[in-house]
């Protein structure tokens, strides 16, 4: 009675187990069958996209790569890559204004000499 019901255990234990992951790799459409099922314009989206998006990730990655390198946690050195990102990107804006408000002050000097 003790071996049937062993035997019953590992049966079922081993289905669940082994018929559990197959199945699932079974009913799982592939990257193919996925593309195939948008509609044309997705689709077509999708490949001009594609490009754009393998640059990023490649960027990505790399910027992972060389945050890595650092004895620091990957975590640590993203924040300071961030907050450098973002001086730069706040200085690019000052320079911009910076040039900017020189532009119009240069037009209002010529309007001025252009009246007297």
């Amino acid at each position: 009675m003790k071996t049937i019901t062993w035997v019953k255990m590992l049966a079922s234990g081993g289905i669940m187990c082994i018929g559990g992951p197959a199945l699932i790799y079974y009913v799982t459409p592939t990257e193919e069958e996925l593309f195939l099922r948008y509609n044309p314009e997705l689709q077509r989206r999708s490949l001009e996209r594609r490009q754009e998006k393998q640059e990023d990730f490649d960027n990505f990655v790399g910027r992972l790569k060389e945050y890595s390198k650092s004895d620091k946690p990957i975590w640590t050195a993203w924040e300071k890559d961030v907050e450098r990102r973002r001086a730069i990107h706040n200085q690019e804006l000052v320079d911009a204004k910076r040039a900017e408000d020189a532009e119009a002050e240069a037009r209002r000097q010529e309007i001025k000499g252009s009246i007297r």
